[in-house]
């Protein structure tokens, strides 16, 4: 076994991730320029721009006015926070499914160090967007590469829902041809600089020395030696001690039928049970999550005395919690389950308990 593999980094980024969210949960707005945060008219600013809008020049960060001058047409969406952040858990998760080295820097992007996990990253990175769009409806775009620098700025190349992957050998000839200002830490005044200096690709760079370097931009310069020679030690570093695991099912259709609503429900528990088995974990608090066809959200908890990843458990936990919903014939759009208070298994599965509500 070589005992200095070579690193297999991907960076996921979704696409549009607040206006995306927003698009698939008002079908009207599919297609449309829109702009998350911000009013029209108002001072404020824009938070998320669609694809729509950014053909128009409209970026984040930027004033609601210039935004609306730029994009007349421009639909501005009060943000939803909370449903972006129980969607990129959602998103989270998936991830944990291939690796524990998960390094979230947003809501809608991290880093995913899958070393030594599978022969192919390319593969494990369009499996992550496979499965990202089945269960959220949700695109996102991934770059692969032995480096964090690398992968970062590769996700950004074939965006919207795209991939593209730098292998070893193709390092350095790619770092060559990158111009300056795609450098992840170069802003536009660094930008500016170099310029002046004759550095206009990663190759002008590549010519000049550590010392050069450092004499212009101090201790950065020092890193910009190093990265445009394709040496990035950095680590990925998970700083989030993981706190609940869930699985959730967005449907084509809205489903009515108890009977098809407990078939997939028993799906979610089988698929649960296998994420923290293979995780070695169990779980106290067994928590659903129902979302109607108006988008109305309901979640229900239940504690256990013992905690327990077994499918079967799982399933009794959920029906009752099910039962003690007045669901009223209203169509189901979303079922998830998930499992908090994690910890390993160190008691023996506690026997089926009944649900007291």
């Amino acid at each position: 076994m070589d005992p200095h593999p070579i690193r297999k980094i991907i960076h996921i980024d979704m696409d549009a991730f607040y206006a995306s969210v927003e698009q698939r949960d008002d079908p009207s707005l599919r297609g449309k320029p829109i702009a998350v945060g911000g009013k029209p008219g108002g001072r404020g600013v824009v938070a998320a721009a669609s694809y729509e809008a950014r053909a128009f020049g409209v970026r984040s960060a930027m004033p609601t006015m210039k935004a609306q001058r730029l994009c007349p047409s421009l639909i501005f969406v009060r943000p939803r926070f909370d449903i972006y952040k129980e969607v990129s858990g959602q998103i989270r998760d998936i991830f944990f499914s291939y690796t524990d080295l998960v390094e979230p820097l947003s809501l809608d992007e991290a880093y995913l160090d899958i070393t030594g996990k599978h022969p192919s990253a390319t593969w494990i990175a369009n499996e992550i967007r496979r499965k990202i769009f089945e269960q959220t409806g949700l695109t996102a775009s991934a770059g692969v590469a032995p480096g964090k620098f690398l992968a970062k700025i590769a996700s950004d190349i074939n965006k919207p829902n795209g991939i593209f992957v730098v292998t070893p050998d193709e390092v350095l000839p790619f770092i060559e041809q990158l111009p300056i200002r795609k450098f992840f830490g170069i802003g536009k005044a660094t930008e500016e600089k170099m310029l002046q200096l004759g550095i206009h690709t990663g190759k002008d760079l590549q010519g000049h020395s550590r010392s050069f370097l450092m004499q212009h931009f101090g201790k950065t310069g020092y890193y910009f030696y190093q990265i445009s020679r394709g040496i990035d030690e950095r680590l990925v570093k998970p700083h989030r001690e993981r706190k609940s695991i869930s699985v959730e099912r967005t449907f084509p259709e809205d489903i009515y039928s108890s009977h098809h609503m407990e078939e997939m429900i028993w799906k979610i528990c089988l698929e649960l049970e296998q994420r923290m088995e293979k995780k070695e974990l169990t779980g106290r608090t067994i928590n659903l999550k129902l979302r109607f066809e108006n988008f109305e959200t309901l979640t229900r908890s239940f504690s256990r005395s013992v905690s327990t990843r077994k499918a079967k458990v799982l399933y009794e936990t959920a029906k009752a919690m099910i039962t003690s919903i007045d669901i009223k014939g209203r169509g189901v759009r979303l079922l998830g389950l998930g499992c908090s208070q994690l910890h390993e298994p160190n008691d023996p599965e506690q026997l089926l308990l009944p649900f007291d509500d």
